[in-house]
């Protein structure tokens, strides 16, 4: 049987954004794959129709698209040379092509003045299409400017490029750099006529959007300085082509609006009892009280929280379908399919693994979806209701894997401070419990995050490599309830002696572990718990920590969710709490650290910023503990996941050379 290796990466398939056309006949979904040569990812649209999977598109930068109507696809890209020129050198602008599922090229449909996503249809019969774009504040009129005018201020924008002026927070967000003064608005525009209009005022940033009786519903938040992160709620209606607010109460946090029959249906929050962290309740709006009431009590997570390196492309998490809105939620270890409506929540697909996203069409009920299951890479798969069975319908990823070794995730709880931990053990390759192995522990992040039985390469490499590999789900993550995520004020407390405990009864149950050769990782969330870790036992030969916390109070004010997520999970500010972030940071404890430490950082990780690693990194050479820091140049919080090719592998050398240095001498 053969290894997998770290360059298979180039060889698996990525899917996701399956999505129905209008009338059920026929679907589209996207597939990347890692390009070594560009360093980057090739992303295709494919075709799903009468039971046969086909690319649609070739040029390799196809990520989205929208439905026209049951025959076309409307995506954006900009496939000409004048096109790519005018983006680099500043320009603002969207270009959108259309492709005939029937035969026959992409053919360019029209182009914005703006930087926009895929469209939702208002009034398809009339041409009105919904566009969410990303404006400048300062210059909310550009899209109405001259071509000349608008090349003026690229020039301008050019000449300011050295400089930024922040007068707001959050003034960077991972992922999209600075985002001073930038906001999320919401643009009418006319196929018919070519005409096109921003429906929000300049300040405001659009956060959930929904079709209803021919009219948009929005939510969003005005503001100049701070987000309070509570949301208005608007109405355009365009037979007279007025807006109007309906509701300015601010008390939810919403996180999403769906046309659920022929009512307002909402996903939001307090953030009464949890936190920042806590699980969405369903809402439905009154329009004759102009508040929301509540729909259904929920305590679980809805979204999908399972994680693995093998994605890339988001896709469907919730759709509306009839009088039930459905939802993806991860439970204990897995992601699933649920519905809510009025008789309550109801399960639909619980099958073990990673649902990644779906689509459900209303006119037929039928379910395609993007699963990870028995351990196998993304495929694309239906899901019949009415016998609850699942077909796969494609097989993209069948060869990267074929005849190599696939460690199968060995199930083990554990109590531990009156919890009950789920965990998992990837044996070696060619196990022989004669043999004496050393052994990875992985975290993971968030922390409101899982891990599961799906999927994950880094850890198969090193499964493949001879290593065992542990993991498991600490107090503080996702899919067993608000209350178990709760961890606020306890880091590096209850957290800590779950994984510990863990590591004891992984050790118990596999004695061919060398416990004097086992190493640990983690990033974000993981990597603090790796920097804790290390500062508070040496059990551990050595330590590799990725994108990490080390200290809550430079935390505090540098990073894109800084004030929010340090005063709520640390439980404390940096005005009256500076001893409760001091005592909850790893950068304290450096002094007791004797571990062998590798750091994995980049330059762009605006959620935990580089200098957290700089922190504790100098904190160890300072004291002569073996120390090694890589640092990342352009990449952000998500290198492992979406990072360059080269540099995700170049991440994955570092870290296994340090495992093997120390593990095996």
């Amino acid at each position: 049987m053969q290894s997998i290796e770290q360059k298979d990466l180039y060889d698996y398939r990525f899917l996701s954004g399956v999505e129905f056309a209008p009338g059920g006949k026929a679907a589209a979904f996207v597939v990347s794959r890692a390009d070594e040569e560009e360093n980057g990812y090739q992303s295709h649209i494919w075709l799903w129709r009468e039971g046969q999977a086909t690319a649609l598109t070739g040029l390799g930068a196809e990520r989205s698209f929208a439905w026209l109507d049951e025959n076309r696809l409307l995506f954006a890209a900009s496939r000409t040379k004048a096109e790519k020129k005018r983006a680099e050198e500043g320009e603002v602008f969207t270009s959108y092509y259309a492709i005939d599922i029937r035969g026959g090229e992409a053919q360019k449909a029209f182009e914005l003045p703006i930087q926009a996503g895929s469209p939702r249809p208002l009034d398809r019969e009339k041409g009105l299409w919904l566009f969410a774009g990303t404006i400048d504040a300062g210059e909310p009129e550009e899209y109405k400017m001259s071509a000349d005018q608008r090349k003026e201020l690229a020039a301008r924008r050019k000449e300011e490029a050295d400089y930024e002026v922040l007068d707001e927070m959050p003034f960077w967000l991972n992922g999209g750099g600075f985002i001073n003064k930038r906001r999320t608005a919401l643009f009418l525009y006319n196929m018919n006529t070519g005409s096109l209009e921003r429906l929000t005022a300049p300040l405001f940033d659009l956060s959930a959007l929904a079709v209803l009786g021919g009219k948009a519903y929005w939510m969003g938040e005005e503001y100049a300085q701070k987000p309070a992160l509570r949301q208005d709620l608007f109405c355009y209606d365009p037979a007279d082509g007025s807006t109007r607010c309906l509701y300015s109460a601010r008390q939810y946090d919403i996180e999403g609006l769906w046309a659920v029959g022929d009512k307002l249906a909402a996903m939001g929050t307090q953030h009464l009892h949890h936190g920042v962290n806590e699980n969405c309740e369903f809402y439905r709006f009154d329009f004759e009280k102009a508040d929301f009431a509540l729909w259904q009590h929920n305590e679980e997570s809805l979204w999908n929280s399972v994680g693995s390196d093998c994605r890339y492309g988001g896709g469907i998490q919730q759709k509306a379908a009839g009088e039930w809105l459905y939802f993806t939620t991860t439970r204990r270890e897995s992601s699933h399919l649920y519905r809510v409506g009025d008789e309550g929540i109801q399960p639909v697909i619980t099958r073990t693994g990673s649902l990644d996203c779906f689509d459900i069409c209303p006119e037929t009920g039928e379910i395609l979806l993007v699963g990870m299951y028995d351990m196998q890479l993304q495929e694309l798969y239906r899901f019949d209701a009415a016998s609850g069975e699942m077909t796969q319908l494609t097989f993209l990823n069948q060869k990267a894997l074929e005849g190599k070794y696939v460690a199968q995730p060995q199930p083990l709880q554990t109590e531990s401070q009156g919890v009950t931990v789920d965990g998992w053990v990837l044996l070696p390759k060619d196990y022989d419990p004669a043999k004496k192995y050393p052994a990875i522990l992985d975290i993971h992040g968030g922390p409101k995050t899982v891990y599961g039985p799906v999927f994950y390469h880094e850890m198969q490499y090193w499964a493949n490599l001879g290593y065992f590999v542990f993991f498991c789900n600490p107090t503080g993550s996702d899919g067993r309830g608000n209350e178990f995520a709760d961890i606020r004020g306890k880091y590096g407390t209850v957290d800590y002696q779950n994984i510990m405990d863990f590591t004891d009864a992984v050790l118990a149950a596999w004695p061919a572990i060398d416990p004097a050769r086992v190493g640990v990782t983690g990033g974000s969330y993981g990597g603090f718990m790796t920097n804790w870790i290390i500062g508070h036992t040496d059990r551990f030969v050595c330590a590799a920590t990725q994108r990490s916390i080390s200290n809550w109070i430079s935390f505090w004010g540098v990073s894109d969710i800084g004030p929010r997520f340090a005063e709520d999970q640390a439980g404390a500010d940096i005005f009256t709490g500076m001893e409760k972030l001091w005592q909850h940071s790893p950068l304290k404890y450096a002094g007791n650290v004797t571990t062998p430490t590798l750091f994995i950082h980049s330059d762009a990780d605006y959620r935990c910023p580089i200098e957290q690693g700089l922190q504790l990194y100098t904190a160890l050479v300072q004291r002569g503990v073996p120390a090694r820091l890589c640092w990342f140049k352009g990449e952000n919080h998500e290198l492992s996941r979406s990072g360059k090719p080269k540099h995700r592998l170049r991440r994955l050398t570092e870290i296994t050379n340090w495992m093997e240095k120390y593990t095996r001498g």
